[in-house]
């Protein structure tokens, strides 16, 4: 019985490891991508405040 719920226990504490990781990764990629869309949008919003293109509106 000791045994049984010491190899749970294990089981148990390795799967929130993989799953910690996992998530651990995907927070790591989504806050990059969301840095380098955010840097990527400002570029182009300075970019274009500076020559002072606008963008073309539909019906205007």
């Amino acid at each position: 019985m000791f045994w049984k719920i010491v190899g749970a226990l294990i089981v148990a504490w390795i799967a929130f490891m993989v799953i910690g990781s996992v998530i651990g990764f995907v927070f790591k990629a989504v806050l990059w991508i969301g840095i380098i869309g955010g840097v990527a949008f400002l570029g182009t919003a300075g970019y274009r405040a500076i020559t002072g293109k606008k963008s073309k509106q539909i019906g205007h």
